[in-house]
């Protein structure tokens, strides 16, 4: 007992010591998609705040390929001293249900630090579609089984995922049409090419407000200050349906939790500062503060829920 206790007590110590310590060297942030993209614009609002508060540069790494997980991997093998981190992504709950023997655990591999934001997707159609309501849409599908195309920003993409589970809880059935990413998506909706789609809120935004596409519902919890008279899913009849799309920071499993607290509570400072919060709002991205034990608790939520929609549906990425 008294061998456990020393154990326990230098490790302690070494932990105290490594986060005092901490940092004293760059922090990188691994992103696991492209340059220029929603989630790199999110990460590179928060990284100068970031670095000011923590005290060293703090630079981006974009790791594009296979939905995210090239960008994983290379975290989940990376030290875990809290100077490489995960800009994570809905993909880290839904990836293992999606992909075949990947490389690394997302439950096992990855410590979670804190959100980042939030933004909800919103439900738009062809105004040529003649439904008004989702009730409407529900109604229509049920009637034409299987003739409604939904677009999406890729197989496996949380937009895809977002009308899978729609398909599930509404009880009816579409046809799944995949883009090669959001703009490409919209563009065929708006030429009719497709019916309907669930688009991030940003980019469907300015197609909805000059009368191209019109908005049936958005997919988070509460209503979107950019689309107010717009309802929920949930007001709209579908009892507990929430699909967003959202960005946190993670760090490799064992990385000491003093650690990961301090870059929590640097996180923190800098959702509070007023030009983060308004960079995010004009891309409509929702601040979102939590704790550690908060994200992973979310993470684990999520990635249950999207497990048994991807199974249910028989999705596999490509």
């Amino acid at each position: 007992m008294k061998v456990r206790h020393l154990v326990v007590g230098l490790c302690l110590a070494v932990c105290s010591a490594a986060a005092s310590a901490y940092p004293d060297r760059p922090i990188r942030i691994v992103l696991g998609f492209p340059a220029g993209g929603g989630a790199d614009v999110v990460l590179r609002t928060v990284t100068p705040g970031l670095a000011e508060e923590l005290g060293q540069p703090v630079f981006v790494d974009n790791r594009p390929g296979a939905g995210g997980n090239l960008g994983m991997d290379a975290v989940a093998k990376a030290a875990p001293d809290g100077y490489t981190l995960l800009m994570a992504a809905p993909g880290l709950a839904t990836n293992a249900s999606l992909y075949e023997n990947l490389p690394f655990d997302p439950a096992k591999d990855f410590t979670a630090v804190g959100m980042v934001s939030s933004v909800p997707n919103v439900l738009v159609v062809n105004p040529s579609l003649p439904v008004h309501s989702v009730a409407d849409l529900i109604a229509y599908a049920k009637s034409h089984p299987g003739e409604l195309n939904y677009a999406s920003s890729g197989i496996g993409t949380s937009l895809h995922l977002a009308g899978a589970l729609f398909e599930r809880d509404a009880g009816v059935k579409m046809t799944h049409v995949p883009y090669r990413g959001g703009p490409a998506a919209i563009n065929d909706l708006i030429g009719g090419q497709v019916q309907l789609m669930f688009s991030v809120l940003p980019l469907a935004t300015p197609q909805i407000k000059a009368g191209k596409l019109r908005a049936l519902a958005v997919t988070g919890q509460t209503r979107s200050a950019a689309l107010p008279d717009v309802p929920t899913m949930i007001e709209a009849g579908l009892k507990g349906y929430t699909a967003t799309t959202w960005n946190g920071l993670v760090a490799p499993a064992g990385t000491p939790a003093p650690i990961v607290d301090k870059i929590n509570a640097a996180l923190q400072k800098v959702l509070d500062r007023p030009d983060v919060q308004k960079t995010f709002a004009g891309m409509g991205q929702d601040v979102v503060k939590d704790t550690p034990e908060q994200f992973a608790a979310m993470l684990k939520a999520e990635t249950e829920k999207w497990q048994q929609v991807i199974k249910a549906a028989g999705i596999k990425a490509e």
